[in-house]
């Protein structure tokens, strides 16, 4: 293979070549012109957008290997659910069932950590599981194709805001100038102490930087889950 290529658009036409698909096919179902493969265009790489288009044409690409080189190429399925991110040093319990919560029914992420017993969807049992204090549906984009809506997370609150683990992906919810916001972003630290900076994986989405004070619940990602299909 052309060693030009970007090291994305190298992984594309990996995927391409081993799927058997014609480029003349993949640039018409993409819309992505041949010249993002040729000459200089070849060496610079592809925007979120051709990305995500990448990706939900395309949707047994496994997003980790196309976007860094980590993991296989295709996504692994165990019944129609795959396992998208989980921390390598969570402790860990066999059978440990997760209740999946309607955070849209709680008044905030507060209230859904300290109630425990209400907003209850269902339950969440996976063999060798971290410990976790619940699970929620993600809506929004902002840290696609990692994760998108629909898309499950389970969290371990975090109590102390001072002992948070930078770089890790957290389940977060601060009050700006009145208003209340819930997210999931990876939290990193700012240039000023007494904040934290947002960052998402979505390259359309600027990282942001909040003041520690406005956090008013806090909770680490310990993995999440996708369905593959419906049924």
């Amino acid at each position: 293979m052309d060693k030009i290529f970007s090291p994305i658009k190298e992984r594309v036409f990996i995927y391409v070549e081993n799927k058997m698909i014609s480029k003349d096919s993949f640039y018409s179902s993409t819309g992505i012109s041949a010249s993002n493969f040729k000459g200089k265009g070849a060496k610079s790489e592809l925007g979120g957008d051709k990305i995500a288009k990448i990706l939900t044409l395309y949707d047994d690409i496994n997003p980790d290997w196309l976007l860094t080189g980590r993991g296989s190429m295709l996504k692994t399925e165990n019944n129609n659910i795959q396992i998208l991110h989980k921390p390598p040093y969570s402790e860990k319990y066999d059978e440990q069932a997760v209740l999946l919560y309607d955070v849209s029914a709680a008044a905030n992420l507060k209230t859904l950590l300290v109630n425990k017993d209400q907003n209850i969807l269902g339950k969440i049992v996976i063999p060798d599981a971290p410990i976790c204090d619940g699970a929620v549906y993600v809506n929004g984009d902002s840290m696609y194709p990692l994760l998108k809506s629909g898309d499950i997370i389970a969290y371990k609150e975090t109590i102390n805001f001072d002992h948070l683990v930078y770089g890790e992906m957290y389940l977060i919810s601060f009050d700006l100038d009145g208003d209340e916001f819930l997210t999931v972003k990876y939290i990193k630290k700012s240039n000023d102490p007494e904040f934290i900076t947002l960052v998402s994986y979505n390259p359309h989405h600027e990282p942001m930087d909040i003041p520690k004070l406005a956090i008013r619940a806090l909770a680490i990602v310990k993995f999440s889950i996708r369905k593959n299909t419906m049924k």
